[in-house]
């Protein structure tokens, strides 16, 4: 098992946190995020600009590592950045903005907009090609995120509320020993699920699905089996969901006893954060170090500022 060690000099020493941000950034060397010149970057000296400074001959802009990413015009220290990150990668149901505030020693909602920019870093912009693929077998289903109606302040509950009306909806696709890709979606029909499968599952996978309505044309465009939940069927031979339902337990499991409530506004953000540490997983050979590791090199080209977060 693997675990952070908290005693690491990049948690605690500015200089060494620098140089382990720089190392990710640039594994080949310092280049300018303006004009994107290699050659002609020097490091500047002085007390004045201090540590971490950059200089392009070519488009003469100064800069640091720091620019072009989610930690521009921050003024958290980077240990506190690299440590707040650690720990949330290590942990499998997610850690509160409370949880750090308390572990980091920085105020909540400085924690709070914290995570949330970790969690936008985490956030994958362009999969790299469609999931499965000859001889591989990708499971889907939906969730719904939300508390029970009767829990609700009456200002906030949904009236007349059937099959999950008043919650988010969680589409998910798993391929068996591979990666997860979640979204949101506005309803769960085969208008709204068909394009998603489409465009995200390759033709030639093996899909099993539950045997509700909207998958039940899905042999038109995949070898497709599914199980009657309704009749007490769970595993038909290679036929069954228990992957992701395992995957939407994990997800449940943080948002109800980690978060307790997230918006709809925010709730992109949480599934990226949970779908990186199942892609990202030690079953995958990625230990935490290297996990936390590839979601600080995914902080590059993001930018979220307070009010737009």
């Amino acid at each position: 098992m693997t675990t952070v060690d908290v005693t690491n000099p990049i948690f605690t020493d500015p200089e060494k946190a620098r140089a382990h941000f720089e190392a990710i950034r640039w594994p080949d060397g310092p280049y300018c995020p303006s004009c994107g010149s290699f050659d002609r970057i020097a490091a500047l000296g002085g007390k004045s600009m201090g540590p971490g400074w950059y200089h392009c001959k070519d488009c003469r802009r100064k800069f640091t590592a720091a620019v072009g990413t989610i930690y521009e015009r921050s003024h958290i220290p980077m240990t506190k950045w690299l440590l707040a990150t650690h720990l949330m990668c290590a942990s499998k149901k997610g850690m509160s903005a409370h949880q750090l505030h308390r572990m980091i020693g920085l105020p909540y909602k400085t924690a709070w907009f914290m995570a949330h920019r970790i969690r936008e870093g985490m956030r994958v912009l362009n999969p790299k090609g469609p999931l499965g693929g000859e001889g591989k077998t990708v499971e889907a289903d939906e969730t719904y995120i939300g508390g029970k109606e009767k829990n609700k302040h009456a200002r906030k509950r949904t009236r007349g509320n059937i099959g999950g009306q008043g919650k988010e909806i969680v589409f998910a696709l798993v391929e068996r020993n591979g990666h997860v890709r979640s979204q949101q979606v506005p309803e769960v029909s085969a208008k709204t699920l068909r394009p998603i499968l489409i465009a995200q599952v390759d033709a030639k996978t093996f899909l099993m699905t539950d045997d509700a309505g909207q998958y039940r044309h899905m042999n038109r465009d995949f070898a497709h089996q599914a199980v009657n939940h309704g009749i007490g069927e769970y595993v038909r031979g290679p036929a069954h969901t228990n992957t992701i339902e395992s995957y939407f337990a994990i997800l449940k499991r943080g948002i109800t006893g980690t978060y307790h409530h997230v918006s709809q506004q925010h709730l992109k953000r949480y599934l990226a954060e949970f779908d990186f540490r199942y892609n990202e997983r030690l079953s995958l050979e990625v230990t935490d170090a290297e996990r936390a590791n590839k979601a600080v090199a995914g902080v590059v080209g993001k930018r979220v500022t307070y009010s737009r977060n």
